[in-house]
């Protein structure tokens, strides 16, 4: 209430005074560091100090500030605490410019507002409302502290980074804009040191002519080199719609493991899961266009007038619909909306159908046999959105779960597609076509992914092939297992130490450690050899731990099982199995974010951001999903002195 009596006079960069509007008398505010705060000021008015507020008290003038009167004694008939004015208080703290710059900044990056956003005359009053000395009016110095935070937030994840034992996986996408400028999203999954599943962006890339045969593995190679990770590539996954048959081909000299063909070549993985849920979403809602037209109207009809929504909520309490679903319209940029009014409204199909009876207008329902090809519709659509809604989850999932979803996916469809009812095999023969294509591309990682779950390894392997494959399902069940003995022998053979080796006159000699006794200690010199064809036996005999794990009795399965844990728990016991089962279950098999894995339309920069320079482009990207790992807040003179150098060569 003090600042309808007194405005904020700002006399240099240190003080900033309060001026009486009556008498215009000029008051201590703030002076440097120190708040004088607001009593006084207070006393000016309500105790009548004010001579000019004296003087208007019997005139039709504004009523002076009176304070609320104090209380001795609580509600509860105590008497209250004497409050104490805390010496480092919210009321006492003089807000520096980096303080308040730094915060801006990241605000602009969490939300992507435009950095021009601190030019415009409405924003500069509001801020200068909550903080009179704020200064910044231009965009340089938010742009300053924008590369200050990403080159902060880098020198972590490289910390982190660095610090992985493990591989590293990772997923290309494409984004376009409106001016048909490409950039390549590299985003990176691995475990970390806890054997905690790890997702980053890692770069965002302007690509130049992105159709060209080497435009990913350019941009995959200079990703590595940035991130020191040129000899940790495990996988990499992106999509058939922007990826071509070459650009995978030019991306197997970079992967870690020598022989990138194990599993079919399937270490290059160029299906997205997301993307073929979706595509697969998209066909089956096509297919049936005309009748989930009529729908749309008529939930659109009811919705849209609250005198037509009251007849048909009365309507369904007469009928006593059971359901509890309420109508929606659908949003056609996003399947699973369309997915949950179909839902919604074939459960009140009853009402629907009896709607035109109570209101002579409604003369938009769909026929019995309509609905019921929408429930047979939603029956699919649910399996999809139950499939995809393992990648909304806060925690990337484990490649174990994909799995299960894809597996049921592929066997319902050969069902369908099979099936004698014609509206069924008319809808699922051509998705099950499509999704063939993405089993072929991925089935073997798969495979091994969920073996490397202890609560299945490979029964759930055996048990589904054999659904799928019916009489070939030896020769697939053959193909997981020698492709998981053979990428198993990968990672035995790089977690031996290197032989050492001596040249001898004619030829070059393994060489051997020394014997602690000479041939004369032994009785017929044979001891020695005894001891070694000993070893060579029980070595023959030894089985690999990949054997040993497949061997023992599968876990009891629950719900919340943390298949991570059980590995970080028995790495000592499987130090070579557990390496290679931290890798594969890191594998991402979508190249989409959560946010839009309903998404129908491809990611587009905007026409503002794709304007900016290459540089900052990607440190608000990056830096967006770096802030949201943000455990603790690093001081502010770490983030200055992290990026001064780097700051000069940006701008």
């Amino acid at each position: 209430m003090v600042w309808e009596h007194f405005t904020i006079e700002t006399v240099d960069a240190d003080c900033i005074r309060a001026c009486c509007n009556q008498c215009k008398k000029s008051f201590a505010y703030i002076s440097g560091s120190k708040l004088a705060g607001t009593s006084h000021l207070k006393r000016h008015i309500a105790l009548g100090i004010c001579p000019v507020s004296r003087h208007n008290q019997g005139k039709d003038q504004p009523s002076p500030y009176i304070p609320a009167p104090r209380t001795n004694i609580s509600a509860n008939g105590n008497f209250p605490r004497k409050r104490h004015r805390a010496a480092n208080g919210v009321g006492s703290i003089y807000i520096s410019e980096d303080n308040y710059s730094h915060e801006l900044a990241k605000m602009i990056i969490q939300h992507e507002y435009p950095l021009h956003m601190v030019e415009h005359s409405g924003f500069i009053d509001f801020a200068r409302t909550l903080q009179p000395q704020f200064n910044i009016t231009s965009v340089t110095p938010v742009q300053e502290q924008v590369m200050g935070i990403y080159f902060r937030e880098k020198h972590k994840l490289l910390d982190l980074l660095s610090g992985m034992s493990g591989r590293l996986n990772l997923t290309v996408d494409l984004w376009t804009s409106n001016q048909s400028i490409a950039y390549v999203l590299l985003t990176g999954h691995f475990i970390d040191n806890d054997w905690k599943l790890q997702r980053r962006i890692l770069n965002f890339i302007t690509v130049q002519f992105p159709d060209s045969d080497t435009a990913f593995s350019h941009a995959i190679a200079d990703c590595l080199t940035d991130w020191g990770a040129e000899d940790k590539l495990f996988t990499v996954t992106s999509d058939r719609s922007y990826a071509k048959e070459k650009n995978r081909d030019n991306l197997r000299n970079l992967l870690s493991i020598k022989n990138s063909l194990i599993l079919n070549g399937q270490l290059l993985i160029n299906s997205c899961y997301a993307r073929i849920l979706r595509s697969l979403a998209q066909d089956a809602i096509g297919s049936m266009r005309e009748t989930i037209e009529k729908v749309r109207q008529s939930v659109k009809y009811v919705k849209t007038s609250d005198a037509h929504e009251e007849r048909f909520t009365k309507l369904k309490q007469q009928l006593q619909v059971p359901s509890t679903k309420h109508l929606m319209i659908d949003n056609l940029t996003n399947w699973s909306s369309t997915y949950q009014m179909l839902m919604a409204a074939s459960e009140l199909k009853e009402v629907f159908s009896c709607l035109d009876t109570s209101d002579p207008d409604y003369k938009l329902s769909p026929q019995m046999e309509e609905w019921e090809q929408v429930e047979t519709l939603c029956a699919y659509l649910k399996i999809f959105y139950e499939a995809a809604n393992i990648l909304t989850s806060p925690v990337y999932p484990t490649t174990n779960l994909f799995f299960h979803e894809a597996w049921k996916i592929h066997l319902e469809l050969m069902h369908g597609a099979n099936s004698q009812d014609f509206f069924v095999s008319c809808l699922t023969k051509p998705l099950m076509e499509k999704f063939t294509k993405y089993w072929d591309d991925c089935n073997l990682v798969l495979a091994v992914a969920v073996v490397m779950d202890p609560r299945f390894k490979m029964r759930l392997v055996e048990f589904s092939f054999s659904r799928i494959y019916g009489e070939d399902v030896e020769t697939w069940i053959n193909i997981v297992d020698e492709g998981l003995h053979e990428l198993y022998l990968e990672y035995l053979v790089q977690s031996l130490p290197a032989p050492t080796f001596i040249e001898g006159e004619n030829d070059t000699l393994v060489k051997t450690e020394p014997q602690e006794e000479g041939l004369l200690s032994n009785t017929d010199g044979f001891s020695d050899f005894d001891i070694y064809i000993s070893d060579i036996m029980s070595a023959q005999h030894m089985k690999s731990e990949l054997d040993q794990y497949l061997e023992e009795p599968l876990l009891p399965r629950v719900q919340d099982f943390d298949v991570l844990g059980w590995w970080k728990m028995n790495r000592s016991k499987y130090p070579t199995l557990s390496k290679l089962a931290s890798d594969v279950l890191s594998i991402p098999l979508s190249t989409i974010s959560a946010e839009s894995v309903f998404d129908m339309r491809e990611k587009k920069i905007d026409s503002y951001r794709s304007s900016l320079r290459p540089s900052i482009l990607q440190a608000l990207v990056c830096s967006k999903d770096w802030l949201q790992h943000e455990s603790s807040e690093v001081p502010l003179g770490i983030s200055t002195e992290i990026s001064a150098a780097a700051v000069k060569t940006e701008f």
